[in-house]
């Protein structure tokens, strides 16, 4: 069990990291243009994400089809994310807030998932590795967490329901590495990439579909192709370096 509660402490740094952006779009008074760079900046996170750590550990998998499948099965996966949000939309009155932040802090929350179950599973293998990828998580995900609580400031959803959807953040990366630690650590190795590449797949549409549509929404900006690189290459850097 302290192998657990080690895990679950290395989880709370991603999540600590996302809490912080969230908090730090509460106290900025954010702009049209800033927001609509902010959502560049972690559309090229989530995408450096997808393309750079779950889909080539997928690819490792024997055969490599299957996890290419679940990849590919993602986009099924953001459908029903999007029916999801628009039904519980529906049953919350008043809310005319649009599936659009909703679907953009679910996405956060997915990577956050993600975060989680490699956390889980590194540390079975080393402890050093679980917190090297703890400690690269947390410059990635606290532009992520601005960006979703920041587009949710400006869709009108009030203060307090922000901030604690905001520490709802650390729900995530919590189940996944419970995940990770007792369930994926025991299944084969294709079961677990697999789970990571269907991840990956609604990553790619909330990115594409969501984060980039509402930036585009919000405001245009020569620097969004700029930011969206820069974002990409700044999670380059901390696999590089931390991965």
């Amino acid at each position: 069990m302290d192998g657990f509660v080690l895990v679950l402490l290395l989880a709370a740094l991603p999540a600590a990291g996302n809490f912080a952006g969230g908090l730090l779009a509460e106290v900025l008074n954010v702009s049209d243009r800033a927001l609509s760079l902010a959502l560049h900046l972690a559309a090229g996170i989530v995408l450096a994400v997808v393309g750079l750590e779950l889909m080539p550990e997928a690819l490792t998998a024997t055969p490599a089809w299957v996890p290419v499948l679940a990849l590919a099965a993602g986009g099924l996966g953001f459908i029903g994310l999007e029916r999801l949000i628009d039904s519980v939309r529906r049953r919350l009155a008043g809310d005319d807030s649009g599936s659009g932040p909703w679907a953009i802090f679910a996405g956060v929350g997915l990577d956050l998932f993600s975060d989680g179950v490699m956390i889980g599973a590194g540390t079975i293998i080393n402890p050093t590795l679980g917190l090297l990828l703890a400690l690269g998580q947390v410059p990635a995900d606290a532009p992520e967490g601005f960006a979703a609580i920041a587009t949710l400031r400006r869709a009108g959803v009030p203060r307090g329901k922000r901030i604690l959807l905001a520490a709802s953040f650390g729900i995530p990366v919590l189940v996944g590495a419970a995940l990770g630690y007792f369930i994926l650590r025991a299944a084969p190795e294709l079961v677990t990439v697999s789970v990571l590449a269907f991840t990956g797949g609604i990553l790619l549409c909330v990115v594409i579909e969501e984060m980039l549509t509402e930036a585009h929404d919000v405001a245009t900006s020569r620097l969004g192709p700029v930011v969206l690189t820069v974002g990409f290459a700044l999670f380059a850097a901390i696999s590089a370096y931390l991965g």
